[in-house]
């Protein structure tokens, strides 16, 4: 499965801290960014650019920010190959919020938006990208998203200067022919640009649905050690490593980092398969009322759980 052009992106701090609100220890941190140093992994998602205006900073963790102080902690310089990516979320961010890409260690910002939200995600990877950045676009919530809507959004994308789109099965319930059908219309709307997936594991297909986009023409894959991540978590780097075949790429500090830090987190992070998260990704809904319910004291109760469920479904 050797592709030349693939890149992959590591999401573990970013995607992993929507379960501990970005509460990670800087050897944690430190240990993921040096894992994919040292793995030849193109880029790594270390957080998220949010304001302080919408967040506490007493509540959520440095991550939730990646102030250049708390980023070159980590990094340095970030004199690797290895490129720095943070994700903005269309109403959490204020312009004045970003500084100039010489001015950060940053080096790519992902642009995260619902579909009625395109022109305001446009509009901020434009201002990213005349900062210096590199862009691209992730539409969420896009299997909630009916045909004429989405072509229309894509319209605006076509015409667009951002140069990467991702195709985001951000409840973990789409299969196979949903994957492609996604990526296929991506790719024939938005001639020129690269297409990207980021794939969470609700149903168990997050790696299945991520071979199934790189053999469509995807070419930029998302992922996370030991597949950490908001709620059943996502595509598992390692198994995609293995899996690529691709020689710029090495499989043992992944382990290591895995061994190291990602496991022994199982003991605080209740992340991965949990039949909650399987109901939300089977109802394609969002994974909220999972997390709620395994905080719960009923958290095994998953009969109750799914009929439940299937009220709200009914009711909406």
């Amino acid at each position: 499965m050797y592709l030349k052009n693939v890149k992959v992106m590591d999401c573990t701090v970013r995607d992993g801290g929507l379960m501990n609100k970005w509460q990670f220890s800087d050897d944690f941190v430190r240990g993921v960014y040096n894992a994919c140093v040292e793995a030849g992994i193109d880029y790594m998602e270390i957080g998220y650019l949010s304001s302080e205006k919408a967040f506490d900073r007493n509540v959520m963790g440095p991550w939730k920010f990646c102030h250049q102080k708390d980023l070159e902690r980590i990094v340095g310089k970030n004199e690797t190959n290895l490129k720095l990516s943070a994700m903005a979320d269309i109403g959490r961010i204020e312009l004045s919020d970003i500084p100039p890409a010489s001015e950060s260690v940053l080096d790519m910002i992902r642009v995260a938006c619902y579909v009625h939200q395109v022109d305001k995600a446009v509009e901020l990877a434009h201002h990213c990208m005349d900062k210096g950045y590199e862009t691209c676009i992730n539409l969420m919530a896009v299997s909630k998203v009916n045909e004429i809507d989405l072509d229309e959004a894509l319209k605006d994308i076509a015409k667009s200067r951002v140069p990467v789109f991702y195709a985001v099965d951000s409840f973990g319930s789409m299969f196979v022919d949903s994957v492609e059908h996604l990526v296929r219309k991506y790719i024939n709307a938005l001639p020129g640009k690269e297409i990207g997936i980021h794939a969470h594991n609700n149903m168990q297909l997050a790696m299945s649905n991520t071979i199934t986009a790189l053999k469509e023409g995807c070419t930029m894959l998302d992922a996370t050690l030991m597949g950490l991540g908001r709620g059943a978590g996502n595509c598992p780097i390692e198994i995609l490593i293995a899996f690529l075949k691709n020689p710029k790429y090495r499989l043992l500090p992944l382990l290591q980092a895995i061994q190291d830090h990602i496991h022994p987190m199982q003991k605080s992070i209740d992340w991965g398969y949990h039949i909650p998260y399987l109901i939300t990704g089977a109802l394609n809904e969002h994974p909220r009322s999972g997390l709620e319910w395994m905080d719960s004291d009923q958290r095994n109760d998953f009969v109750t759980f799914m009929r439940k469920m299937h009220d709200n479904e009914v009711l909406e």
